[in-house]
């Protein structure tokens, strides 16, 4: 029987920030994943949204979903993006929480961090600020937010349950977290879990879609919705292979602290 090693999280960390490092600086090359405003509007993104955000954070719009109608963002509120990017999310939020809201994106990839800092002062997002930190670790208080949402970031994450906590320690109390994340139907072998090219793709780390729900109840967060979305699809040869064998796919989830 082969052991397979366990792969590195800072070896995971290395690939994950170089991956998306040039997503931000160079959207139009080769990914494992689609990205821009075509996938974007098949998503569910609405084009009169998308029409007033930078154009250059939807080239390097890397998501895996729409859930910003499970959101249902309001003037005023707090919202907090994990996994901010190259900020195409927080501006859409921007725009719905008005100028009475915050938005706060948190990215540990300087160079997305920067596009979307550049963008946002370009084009008058004041509303918006960007922190450099981990999801499982922002720096930010207690029961700050209204809203957490994230887009294809949290199977990225090696203890998804600490990410799911930390949006829990982040949430006010009846506050809202709406994510889209890709899961599987089965759970993944060893061969493709230990693959960290393939977990900075998004495959080798999503979790089986039952366990990734009971890791958000275990958080004390309660899951009202949970969609499929079969337009998100992946595009090389490996990804596609792993998706049709797995059940890999993308959902969109509202959860609710009480």
């Amino acid at each position: 029987m082969t052991t397979i090693t366990a792969f590195d999280p800072k070896e995971l960390e290395a690939k994950v920030k170089a991956m998306y490092r040039s997503v931000a600086e160079d959207p139009h090359g080769e990914f494992h994943f689609e990205m821009g405003r075509v996938m974007a509007e098949r998503l569910g993104y609405a084009p009169a949204d998308l029409d007033r955000v930078p154009a250059e954070a939807i080239e390097s719009f890397a998501g895996v979903g729409y859930y910003f109608h499970l959101a249902d963002l309001k003037p005023g509120e707090i919202v907090v993006d994990l996994g901010s990017g190259s900020g195409m999310d927080t501006f859409i939020a921007a725009l719905k929480v008005g100028s009475r809201g915050k938005v706060t994106g948190i990215d540990m990839t300087d160079e997305q961090r920067g596009k979307a800092e550049r963008l946002r002062d370009r084009d008058g997002f004041l509303n918006v600020t960007y922190l450099k930190g981990y999801i499982e670790e922002a720096p930010l208080p207690d029961g700050l937010a209204d809203v957490v949402i994230s887009n294809g970031v949290f199977n990225l994450a090696v203890d998804k349950s600490r990410v799911f906590r930390e949006a829990g320690r982040l949430l006010k109390s009846g506050g809202r977290l709406a994510i889209s994340d890709i899961v599987t139907e089965v759970q993944l072998p060893e061969s493709i879990v230990c693959n960290s090219t393939l977990w900075a793709a998004c495959i080798g780390g999503a979790a089986q879609q039952n366990n990734y729900r009971q890791m958000i109840e275990a958080a004390g967060l309660r899951v009202d919705k949970l969609e499929d979305n079969p337009q998100y699809q992946f595009i090389s040869d490996n990804a596609k292979g792993a998706s049709k064998k797995f059940g890999v796919k993308s959902i969109s989830l509202l959860a609710v602290k009480p």
